[in-house]
């Protein structure tokens, strides 16, 4: 074991799980109205909750079991056969465990940007549990694992960009499709000030994410750093003087949106990309992105809500492609990574969804829409209008 390494990785775990929790939660929280923004809340935590109790049963295993190249199998369901000597490198592998859990928590906890306010929710909790295990767990093994096909081709996805942003944006996608558009689309966020709040801890938060990835304490680990910094803040200022060019005026919810753009971009790229080149990367992404958000909801009128696949999907999509531009790995191994890890989720997603649609409502009702999830879902508000 190495200690140094150990401290970093926990430290990385924590960072990752505030990304999810407060982050992306006040993220989305304020970008949806006020009747709706503790069901958000809610979906974020129980996502958290029900993921780690999953990871720790089945997920994991399928993910780094030993297994084949397609999955890992169940040999280490529930954590079996891992105690306090077992290693992963040199980090005890509880802590891998749990660095990787974090991650688990997250892929499907940003799903729910694309079907807030208007979704039941049950469905949510077993729609993050079934994709989790039949989606993202195998998708870990391939890319991830060492006995993994995509990981033997040579496909390079440092922090997930394919495994998180990319599988993550598809599902968001295929969901927003099959929920159908909000009845009321026209209020703004409710509290922009939740978003950059929010915004801001994803930010700091990445850098566990893409420099804890490395699972070191290496001089590529703190360059990952820096590119991470670095297209987070180009991506946000590109995103702005984009939307001042367009709209006259730059939005703070845009300037933030723009970041998160950044950072999806970079993340499968961070591991092989230089300062100029995370500059670069932001610079384009945050342009991209914003170009996309508008052709999904106008031209393809899906009302993916808070931009799921526009951002997360387009960006990291953009970002690996970018590996192969600046020589980190080949064309061949990127593009069948993206093809095959597209396929696989587009296929499962869609069955997931169209086959516990068939169970259970996907949809609350048009008063319980109206009226917001907040008061007919869960019995709270988050705001005492009368006072």
């Amino acid at each position: 074991m190495n200690a140094a390494v150990t401290a970093w990785i926990m430290t990385a775990t924590a960072l990752v799980l505030f990304m999810t929790l407060p982050g992306l939660a006040l993220f989305y929280g304020g970008l949806v109205r006020s009747r709706n923004v503790l069901s958000v809340f809610m979906q974020c935590m129980a996502i958290a909750c029900l993921m780690s109790v999953l990871w720790f049963a089945f997920g994991y295993s399928i993910a780094f079991g030993e297994g084949n190249a397609l999955w890992g199998g169940l040999n280490k369901a529930f954590l079996n056969g891992v105690t306090l000597e077992s290693l992963t490198g040199t980090l005890p592998e509880y802590v891998f465990f749990g660095f990787q859990m974090t991650f688990a928590i997250i892929t499907p906890a940003l799903i729910v940007g694309a079907y807030v306010e208007r979704i039941s929710f049950g469905y949510v909790m077993a729609f993050s549990a079934l994709w989790t295990l039949l989606c993202y767990a195998p998708v870990v093994h391939w890319v991830w694992a060492s006995t993994g096909w995509l990981f033997a081709l040579g496909t390079v996805d440092l922090a997930g960009g394919i495994v998180v942003h990319g599988t993550a944006g598809l599902a968001a996608l295929v969901v927003a499709i099959a929920l159908g558009a909000r009845r009321d689309k026209n209020k703004p966020p409710h509290n922009p000030g939740y978003v950059m709040l929010g915004a801001a801890m994803l930010w700091v938060g990445w850098f566990g994410f893409n420099a804890g990835s490395h699972l070191a304490v290496t001089p590529a680990a703190g360059l990952t750093l820096v590119v991470t910094h670095l297209s987070a803040a180009t991506a946000s200022l590109s995103w702005a003087a984009y939307e001042r060019v367009k709209y006259g005026k730059s939005s703070m919810v845009g300037l933030v949106t723009g970041t998160i753009a950044g950072l999806a971009a970079i993340t499968p790229a961070s591991g092989v990309a230089t300062p100029l080149q995370a500059v670069l990367i932001g610079g384009i992404a945050g342009v991209l992105c914003q170009e996309m958000c508008g052709i999904i909801k106008k031209r393809f009128k899906i009302d993916d809500t808070l931009d799921v696949f526009a951002v997360h999907g387009i960006g990291s999509i953009f970002g690996t492609l970018m590996v192969a531009v600046f020589g980190g790995a080949t064309w061949a191994a990127q593009l069948t990574g993206l093809a095959a890890v597209g396929a696989y989720t587009l296929i499962v997603t869609t069955a997931i969804v169209y086959g516990l649609r068939a169970i259970t409502p996907i949809r609350v009702d048009q008063d319980a829409e109206f009226s917001g999830l907040d008061i007919t879902s869960h019995g709270e508000r988050a705001y005492d209008h009368s006072s």
